[in-house]
């Protein structure tokens, strides 16, 4: 595939008809056609020519195709306990544990005992208190914990059948507790453990929440016309009497998430994303008018160099095994300064639509054409290898309280995706000059630096047209 084509390519997503009605028509027979294809195992892509790319770069660089960790330099990797030199007692508890072990490089390490520690805490201790999360479109509950630990609440809205609503904007749907669950799980898998730790657990809403509640969270508790608890707390979407949410009859499932350290201890970074949505009926990103949108990406610091472009392919491909459209912002931590990696937060807009797979998502993929070398084999292993990713997946989330976490549809679509942004990688590498423009075995060899390049300060991807 020459140039041209790779332009064409880079453009399909967003040279779609203004008719709602017919885009609908042929997202849904692109996805019928694609639900056809994956039934036959005949016809399966083991996307060979993407193997062979990957071996010969390998080979230059005297590693296995198949190395499942990204490549960098040696250097240290301290935790944010060794950077602010955090005391014994403040390390004792599990908590503490967790969040002054998150490190340079990840959240937690690949034998990291403590996420088991702190996923088995948030599941079984007693709930000693709950308030609601100030901010944000739905509702959300910190829990406090009887050692001191806290964890943020989501419950549990409607069944693991009930997908997004047709006409509902990414910016206007539900919220779900077993997306935050399965994410937490799906990034690990991965290889990222860029995600804080989440659970399902199941309340007694009398016990656990309505007890302990105070104040305006307490007046909006009330029993249905069904005979069971209900309650909707106050916030910007979906907290009023017609969008409440009740248990069975006072049974409630929903996740747990981990906190992270306090800001006052390891400040963040709040940066917009520079594929950012416009959150908007109707006008649209830049990138979503601009195939080339990405050399003005790759022109501004940190995108020009280092890790911080291939973090944002990697979670593209995150986020579009999930269906997440709802990525506007990410964080980093300032204590490890611009080359580290950007937090995974706030997956609850994911897994809502079985059935599409929103190509969009991938734009910094196509855009770009750039993915780490230890990120495509491990899909590829995944798509040709014994263990599919729905596999592995269902496998690690069987474990939960709220199993099962994600319905077959969900883990079918998991693996139709894998293929997809196998082919987004292969068309790359078709128009690509030399694979090794595409595929970058260590972080330090992707670099666009040039005098006078803007310098990102969190806030410089901000047009909308």
């Amino acid at each position: 595939m020459g140039g041209k084509d790779s332009d064409n390519y880079k453009s399909r997503i967003l040279q779609k008809t203004p008719s709602q009605g017919q885009e609908y028509k042929l997202a849904k027979s692109e996805e019928e056609k694609s639900n056809s294809n994956s039934k036959s195992k005949e016809s399966k892509d083991d996307f060979n020519d993407v193997v062979q790319f990957l071996m010969k770069i390998s080979q230059k660089h005297n590693r296995h195709w198949k190395a499942s960790k990204a490549v960098r330099p040696e250097e240290s990797n301290p935790t944010i306990g060794e950077v602010v030199s955090v005391s014994e007692a403040e390390m004792s508890s599990v908590w503490g544990r967790f969040q002054y072990g998150i490190s340079k490089e990840e959240m937690y390490s690949d034998k990291a005992t403590t996420i088991t520690e702190v996923v088995d805490t948030m599941r079984q201790l007693p709930i000693v208190g709950i308030s609601q999360k100030e901010g944000g479109t739905q509702l959300k509950l910190i829990i406090e914990y009887e050692d001191g630990g806290q964890a943020l609440f989501k419950p549990m809205r409607f069944p693991r059948t009930q997908e997004t609503l047709p006409n509902h904007f990414y910016f206007t749907d539900y919220e779900r507790h077993n997306a935050e669950v399965a994410a937490f799980h799906l990034d690990q898998l991965l290889g990222f453990r860029r995600a804080v730790p989440v659970t399902g657990r199941i309340l007694n809403i009398t016990r656990d929440i309505y007890s302990l509640a105070e104040g305006d969270l307490l007046k909006t508790f009330f029993i249905s016309p069904a005979g069971n608890i209900c309650f909707h707390g106050k916030c910007s979407y979906y907290c009023d009497t017609s969008h409440a949410i009740c248990g069975n009859p006072d049974m409630l499932e929903g996740s747990f998430a981990a906190f992270l350290p306090a800001k006052s201890v390891a400040p963040r970074k709040t940066w917009r994303h520079p594929w950012r949505r416009s959150y908007h009926k109707r006008r649209k990103a830049e990138w979503e008018n601009d195939p080339d949108y990405c050399e003005v990406v790759k022109d501004v610091h940190p995108y020009n160099q280092g890790r911080r472009l291939l973090d944002i392919m990697d979670l593209a491909i995150f986020d579009f095994l999930m269906g997440n459209m709802d990525r506007h912002h990410y964080e980093t931590f300032k204590l490890f300064g611009n080359d580290t990696f950007p937090v995974h937060l706030d997956h609850g807009r994911a897994f809502g639509r079985s059935g599409h797979d929103e190509m969009s998502i991938l734009a910094p993929l196509y855009q770009c054409c750039v993915i780490r070398h230890s990120t495509l084999s491990l899909l590829l292993t995944y798509h040709s290898g014994p263990v599919p990713l729905s596999t592995a997946l269902n496998r690690s989330l069987s474990s939960d309280p709220i199993k099962p976490v994600l319905t077959n549809q969900h883990l079918e679509a998991v693996d139709r995706r894998v293929g997809l942004v196998l082919q987004v990688a292969r068309e790359c590498l078709d128009s690509a000059e030399i694979p090794e423009n595409v595929i970058f075995i260590r972080d330090e060899l992707y670099s666009n630096v040039k005098p006078g390049q803007p310098v990102d300060d969190g806030h410089y991807f901000r047009k909308e047209q």
